[in-house]
């Protein structure tokens, strides 16, 4: 198997159209196609214009078919980026979900939601007298609001007192683009109710099962059937303040 399907694997894995990597790398449309069909080789600038924009895909694995599609610890292996930087950045570097329609300029809620229990109203009505702030971020996809971390489940990517941006999508297998952060609310066992930033990967148990992985090495990756999951929102961007004073 060469590098083009492999490659092909990867973005059905991510639920993303070849099309729109193409449009979104200044390729003519069609290529990753024909590529396909020539059973051809990717030249080198293709494959730096995939590694450089697909940060979770192990290159090791698109080159010889060895380790793991996906980087273990994904964005931080290899891939140690100043937050604000990376939301500076040109919005033609950042390899963009499909559809995702970016704004120069759009005002975002900011909640105080310090704990899992409290944050789960971000799924249902978001409280007025939670509501903090607003901040402005240029260059984002549209967002629905931020909240504070509370945990370290995320940690070194994200650690408590960062900020996450989120878009609410629809708790349902096929609106899930796999690999991604996402922070999920879910039912336990008990009928408490805990929202918690997560990767979401498929799971072995089947279609209607997903799979919640943490980024701390010390957590243990879980499977929860989709019924359990009550909220979901895409994580689109993170900000850091570092202040020594």
């Amino acid at each position: 198997m060469k590098a083009i399907e492999r490659f092909y694997q990867y973005l059905e894995y991510k639920g993303i159209k070849p099309t729109r990597f193409e449009k979104d790398n200044g390729l003519s449309n069609g290529y990753l196609g024909t590529q396909l069909k020539r059973n051809g080789n990717l030249g080198e600038d293709i494959l730096n214009k995939i590694i450089d924009n697909c940060l979770d895909l192990n290159p090791v694995w698109l080159l010889t078919g060895r380790e793991s599609m996906i980087k273990i610890n994904n964005y931080t292996e290899n891939f140690e980026r100043n937050d604000v930087n990376f939301l500076n950045e040109p919005p033609s570097q950042i390899f963009k979900i499909r559809n995702d329609e970016v704004f120069k300029k759009q005002s975002i809620p900011l909640y105080n939601m310090p704990t899992s229990t409290s944050m789960a109203t971000i799924f249902k009505e978001e409280d007025t007298d939670k509501l903090i702030n607003e901040i402005v971020i240029p260059n984002l996809p549209k967002c629905d609001g931020a909240v504070y971390v509370s945990s370290d489940s995320m940690y070194p990517l994200l650690k408590s007192g960062d900020i996450i941006i989120y878009k609410k999508v629809s708790a349902a297998i096929e609106n899930i683009y796999w690999g991604e952060m996402y922070l999920v609310s879910l039912i336990n066992d008990d009928g408490d109710e805990f929202v918690m930033a997560k990767w979401i990967q498929k799971s072995e148990k089947g279609g209607e099962f997903i799979k919640l992985l943490s980024e701390n090495k010390h957590d243990q990756p879980k499977d929860f059937h989709i019924n359990t999951i009550k909220g979901l929102a895409l994580i689109k961007a993170s900000i850091r303040i570092n202040a020594t004073y």
